[in-house]
């Protein structure tokens, strides 16, 4: 993997890194629940356990990577732009563009090595 210097050049990387269905709904269900909590404990003002809302979207996330994926999350090397990817990632499933992503994101790659 070369430096990456903009999120634009991070997202096909991240989207290859998250391949399976499994992996990808394992982050789904993560995200949106540590999100929920994360709104649930700021409107009742329990600042002290935001940081608890971390715990399911990262615990959902590790499991599909070791489990399923079988690969390293890219949050240990990017971790704002692996969160703004995940994000990314939960928008496009939800809206049902997450399989063309996947699909460019495998294509540009085939053609990169090709082209070496």
């Amino acid at each position: 993997m070369s430096e990456m210097k903009t999120f634009a050049e991070f997202w096909p990387f991240y989207v290859r890194e998250h391949s399976r269905p499994g992996t990808r709904a394992l982050h789904l269900a993560g995200t949106l629940t540590g999100t929920a909590l994360l709104v649930g404990l700021a409107a009742t003002g329990r600042w002290r356990w935001l940081p608890l809302a971390l715990v399911p979207g990262y615990a959902a996330a590790w499991v599909g990577h070791f489990f399923v994926e079988h690969n390293r999350p890219a949050t240990f090397k990017h971790p704002l732009w692996s969160l703004a990817g995940d994000y990314k990632m939960v928008a496009c499933m939800l809206t049902g563009r997450m399989n063309a992503e996947v699909e460019r994101a495998h294509d540009a790659r085939a053609e990169a090595v090709a082209a070496e």
